[in-house]
């Protein structure tokens, strides 16, 4: 497939994403209502995204965000920092002492167990991301300037207010009037478009970003509520994949924005919080590509494993070309993403190819 890449030599950057980066806080293998003490991660995301780009896969990234200038926003800078992630194009938001004016976002998770299901409590109105508009941000310096390859953006950061919806369609505009490649990961949250117009919302939204988008990644309820294609005769009851009713939604989409060089889609199944069977399949070029299947993955941590896929495909298709080779990247990366705790990856491209190759899990030494 033909992406029309940026040269490299012409861009500043391999790829950048646009989002909000949240503190998360982590009790570990406790539960948030019975915490004493939390650990410490950054994560969003589109940020994981790029992240995975840069610390996984060797990638020159920035992001694109806004923090609240106080102690929690240099934090979370340092975070990023440690991933070796750009920082220059954070904007830094003026606020007060409680965050009257805006405030930076806090996400609690814990990971579950068993029987018992991960839980996510975020605390994140009016942070500076969130209020930004699209003239906090110089896109024409970014993307006709410095130039980028790559733009990663996602339905998580356009769900955050009405200025969001606004500055991801300014950016994604500018991004492709530079001709940088954009993708785009719906991450359907009903909780978030609620406060702006719900579902309808959230469809109006995503289909008119969709028809801006070069890669289009979500899961079925993604497709679902956000641009309207169902999987048909689908039925969760029986605990079994459609995956014939998958590929038949993502032809669909495909044949309804003509400007989608790739859609993928991640497929679970959820045995228990801690054990999954995972894959992946990516349209491209007429063809559909079915990734490895992981069955009876154990999980640590869930969290990001959609992101992580999304970085290892998005690092294929820049890098090959091939779709197939690409959604095997994606796969891999996520399994091994929710083998460790927080967000982001901590997995390395040699172990990522390696599970590829069919490596298994015996001592390293």
């Amino acid at each position: 497939m033909n992406l029309n890449l940026k040269p490299k030599e012409s861009c500043a950057f391999d790829a950048v994403s646009l989002g909000e980066v949240m503190l998360r806080l982590d009790p570990g293998e406790g539960r948030i209502r019975t915490a004493r003490s939390f650990r410490a991660w950054e994560g969003g995301g589109e940020y994981n995204v790029i992240r995975g780009l840069r610390r996984c896969f060797g990638m020159k990234t920035a992001v694109i965000t806004a923090f609240a200038d106080n102690e929690i926003g240099m934090l979370m800078e340092d975070f990023i920092l440690q991933g070796g992630v750009d920082t220059s194009l954070i904007q830094w938001m003026k606020t007060d002492g409680i965050g009257r004016i805006c405030r930076n976002g806090l996400n609690f998770t814990e990971r579950g167990f068993g029987i018992r299901g991960a839980v996510g409590c975020s605390d994140r109105a009016n942070t500076a991301i969130s209020k930004a508009t699209p003239d906090d941000f110089d896109f024409e310096y970014i993307f006709g300037t410095l130039g980028v390859r790559w733009l990663h953006t996602g339905g998580i950061y356009a769900a955050l207010s009405e200025q969001s919806c606004e500055t991801v369609l300014a950016a994604i505009k500018t991004a492709k009037k530079y001709g940088t490649v954009v993708s785009y990961d719906l991450n359907y949250r009903p909780s978030m478009w609620s406060a702006i117009g719900g579902q309808a919302k959230a469809q109006a939204v995503n289909k008119e970003i969709a028809q801006y988008v070069d890669v289009m990644i979500g899961n079925e309820e993604d497709f679902t509520a956000c641009l309207g294609f169902e999987i048909e005769g689908n039925d969760q009851s029986l605990k079994t994949l459609n995956l014939e009713g998958y590929k038949k939604m993502i032809n669909k989409a495909a044949a309804t924005y003509p400007n989608f060089k790739a859609v993928a889609t991640t497929l679970r199944q959820v045995k228990t919080a801690t054990v999954n069977d995972w894959s992946a399949i990516c349209w491209a070029d007429g063809e559909i590509y079915k990734a490895a299947d992981y069955k009876g993955l154990e999980i640590m941590d869930r969290v990001g494993g959609g992101d992580s896929f999304a970085s290892g495909l998005i690092y294929g298709l820049m890098t090959t070309g091939d779709a197939e080779k690409a959604v095997n990247y994606g796969a891999a990366h996520g399994a091994l993403a929710m083998t460790t705790p927080g967000d982001t990856t901590m997995a390395s491209k040699k172990e990522v190819e390696a599970l590829m190759a069919g490596a298994g899990a015996r001592v390293k030494r």
